[in-house]
């Protein structure tokens, strides 16, 4: 059975920072291009960041402008999204996601097979 647990959500204010973890069971972690989506209330789910199976490759969404750093740890199957310099329109649910060999989709929700639950996000003006 395949398990995405993100965690490392919570309320921080305007400017500050955050670390999210998704430990990741049941697949080959190293086969698998790791996603970072979240969907604001009342908005559709967004591509934030991605990393690609090999680890040779991210892609960010346009909005992250170098706030944020998505990395890897193949040894112990997590992923990590580092944000910084945190705003108030990032208030939203985060959520981890898994592909098998993606790369083609990786900044599209149709690249993945697996997903989190979502951790939330929120960031006080």
């Amino acid at each position: 059975q395949v398990q995405l647990v993100e965690s490392g959500g919570g309320s921080v204010q305007a400017g500050g920072s955050l670390r999210l973890s998704c430990a990741v069971s049941g697949l080959i972690f190293k086969e698998h291009t790791m996603g970072w989506f979240r969907q604001a209330p009342g908005q559709e789910r967004e591509f934030v960041a991605s990393i690609i199976w090999s680890g040779k490759t991210t892609e960010y969404g346009d909005f992250v402008k170098g706030r944020f750093a998505i990395s890897r740890d193949d040894a112990n199957n997590m992923v990590h999204l580092q944000m910084n310099s945190l705003k108030a329109e990032d208030t939203a649910v985060y959520y981890c996601a898994a592909g098998y060999y993606s790369s083609m989709w990786q900044n599209e929700e149709k690249g993945y097979e697996f997903w989190g639950q979502g951790t939330q996000i929120t960031v006080a003006s």
